[in-house]
């Protein structure tokens, strides 16, 4: 019978979450720092996704953020490229997008969003825990200096630790500012005396203190207990979804390394009273697991797919000359069947849907015009009469420029034939990255009118090229 089924049989790993006792207290994970060729990949990960995160709101593209997600001025950049209100319905379509690419992900390779992009493993794993690897040690020195009593030494090494992770906190709270309010506000707050920013100090220290408390207490309670996404995406994993396995029919029976072992490994061949596999039940794949999990057990949901338990099985592997790949990268029907990884009908559904998203997002962003404009009737206004027996009515126009130049506008009638455009104000250019709003008079000959509404059209062009025709309607007497 395999661990698995055992296990399962037994019920017992899945009943209770392994940093919780039974008693409800929690159960401090000290963990081992992992290393390997797996963690190196996902450092180099980080390191990219950690430069991108602290210098995007202050990269400058066009004289404007590179990201920018101001919700109170409803003012958003994404990679250099502007979007206002009125391109919202591309703000939810990348939304969909990005949350069906996600399904698609985690379908076919496990939750692999948390163990290597998610800024809460990144943080803490690249940052929070190796800062406390460098000032109090090993899992086990760690573990010996909190049961140690009150000392100088211990006191000096508490103290800096969580200063440091204090002002680490502050500094990803007055980053994810930045994001919101833009670098240059940012900047300017900063740079004022306190007194003017009471406030908003009082804010922004509040949230690094959540930051904190979350980086330096609760850590991997929010990947357990709170984060909604291993949960709703741990629905989309199956047994044909490749994940962080462990390879029971190679592993099983465990047994602990023995002298057979040293004699086989020196090429000695010895008889071994009874069968087993290559697992020798080190405990190191659970030492290194963030969360406190043993991998053998099967996959599970408080599984993150660090792959720090890969690194550290292949590294014991190695030394007791077996080959690597005892937990790897597998799907759980590949290892118990011995098969290759079957890729399930929903898979290509999922992709359909994720292209088809992608190909529509690509085209309205390549036909995205460089100038939103709006003619309406200005509210509340009727229509005016000259003295030459011609007739009036106002207009308002509103145009966005989303470029990062500025552009000349023109404005022509073209239907009817005959009428003049008066403006009220300077309409051209607008500039770049800016709204502008004018007012202006379109007077008709009482011959171009047909009733009580004619309709009218404009067409508006920039540097000699057409940019959107705009109906509207021109307010007469029934009779003129």
């Amino acid at each position: 019978m395999s661990l698995i089924q055992q296990t399962e049989e037994e019920g017992t790993f899945r009943d209770n979450l392994s940093t919780i006792h039974k008693d409800g207290s929690r159960n401090w994970i000290y963990v081992q720092k992992p290393s390997g060729r797996y963690y190196n990949r996902r450092t180099v990960v980080s390191v990219v996704l950690l430069t991108f995160l602290f210098l995007a709101p202050f990269v400058r593209v066009g004289g404007h953020p590179l990201m920018l997600l101001n919700i109170i001025e409803r003012k958003f950049v994404l990679f250099g490229i502007p979007f206002w209100p009125q391109d919202f319905y591309l703000v939810v379509l990348l939304v969909l997008t990005v949350l069906v690419s996600f399904v698609l992900f985690t379908a076919v390779f496990g939750r692999i969003w948390c163990g290597w992009l998610c800024p809460q493993t990144i943080f803490l794993e690249m940052l929070f825990r190796k800062i406390e690897y460098a000032i109090e040690g090993s899992a086990t020195k760690q573990k010996l200096l909190d049961s140690a009593p009150l000392s100088g030494n211990k006191l000096f090494k508490k103290g800096l630790k969580h200063t440091i992770f204090f002002a680490l906190s502050f500094i990803i709270a007055n980053t994810f500012l930045a994001y919101i309010i833009g670098s240059d506000q940012l900047l300017t707050i900063i740079t004022d005396p306190i007194g003017k920013h009471i406030v908003g100090l009082s804010t922004i220290t509040i949230f690094s203190f959540v930051f904190y408390a979350v980086f330096a207490r609760f850590r991997e309670q929010a990947c357990v207990v709170v984060c909604p996404y291993g949960r709703y995406m741990s629905s989309l994993v199956d047994e044909d979804t490749v994940a962080v396995t462990y390879d029971f029919t190679r592993g099983e029976p465990r047994k602990k390394f023995s002298k057979e072992d040293k004699l086989q490994q020196q090429g000695i061949a010895v008889q071994s009273a009874t069968p087993r596999g290559d697992c020798i039940d080190c405990h190191q794949c659970v030492n290194v697991c963030p969360t406190g999990i043993d991998i053998r057990n099967g996959i599970q949901l408080e599984c993150v797919n660090c792959t720090a338990c890969i690194d550290a099985c292949d590294t014991i592997m190695t030394k007791i000359s077996k080959p690597k790949g005892l937990i790897r990268y597998t799907s759980f029907n590949a290892v118990k069947d011995g098969i290759r990884h079957k890729v399930k009908p929903r898979i290509y559904a999922y992709s359909v849907v994720l292209i088809l998203l992608l190909t529509t997002v690509s085209y309205l962003f390549a036909t995205r015009p460089d100038l939103d404009i709006l003619i309406l009737r200005q509210p509340g206004t009727m229509f005016q009469k000259t003295g030459n027996g011609d007739y009036v009515n106002f207009y308002v126009f509103q145009g966005i420029n989303k470029t990062y130049y500025d552009l000349p506008v023109d404005i022509q009638l073209i239907v009817p034939e005959h009428g003049k455009i008066t403006p009220l104000g300077t309409l051209s250019p607008i500039s770049h990255q800016s709204a502008k709003e004018m007012r202006f008079i379109l007077t008709l000959p009482k011959d171009q009118l047909s009733a009580s509404q004619t309709k009218v059209r404009f067409v508006i062009s920039s540097n000699g090229k057409v940019i959107k025709e705009v109906e509207s309607s021109f307010v007469s007497p029934e009779k003129p």
